[in-house]
């Protein structure tokens, strides 16, 4: 019965982690999964449960979630082609308005739209990348 109540435990300990996502309550979950496993297996006293849970929360807690977290923290950001994008010069191909263009970025045609949605670019002109935004390039008139 003991391992059952520690299984259901675990499920809703995951189950939360999904709203946070911070990892803690996953950590816990996984204390509780090894507690439902201990008691499956071996049957003692619910305290031994109680410390196979704190042990195994604590060492998931300080050896498991910070290399976790830094791992996923590392996947932020565009990705170093992107932003060796930005700052470089591009031609107009169609019209540049708010919510249309194309420009010509790097030898490859782009999505465009300007940085202010009140100016307008024409087929010809030179423009700056002022940042990728998704799969569009914010573009201003260059100097």
């Amino acid at each position: 019965m003991g391992a059952l109540i520690w299984l259901v435990a675990a499920l809703a300990l995951a189950g939360a982690e999904a709203l946070t996502g911070d990892l803690f309550l996953l950590m816990l979950s996984g204390g509780a999964l090894s507690a439902a496993g201990a008691s499956a297996v071996f049957g003692g006293p619910v305290w031994v449960d109680g410390v196979v849970f704190a042990a195994v929360s604590i060492l998931l807690l300080v050896a498991v979630r910070p290399a976790l977290r830094r791992r996923f923290a590392a996947g932020t950001g565009l990705p170093e082609p992107m932003k060796a994008l930005e700052g470089k010069g591009a031609l107009v191909l169609d019209r540049v308005g708010r919510h249309e263009g194309q420009v010509k970025l790097d030898g490859q045609v782009w999505t465009a739209r300007p940085l202010n949605d009140d100016e307008v670019y024409e087929p010809g002109d030179h423009v700056t990348v002022v940042r990728i935004d998704g799969a569009t390039a914010v573009v201003f008139r260059g100097i």
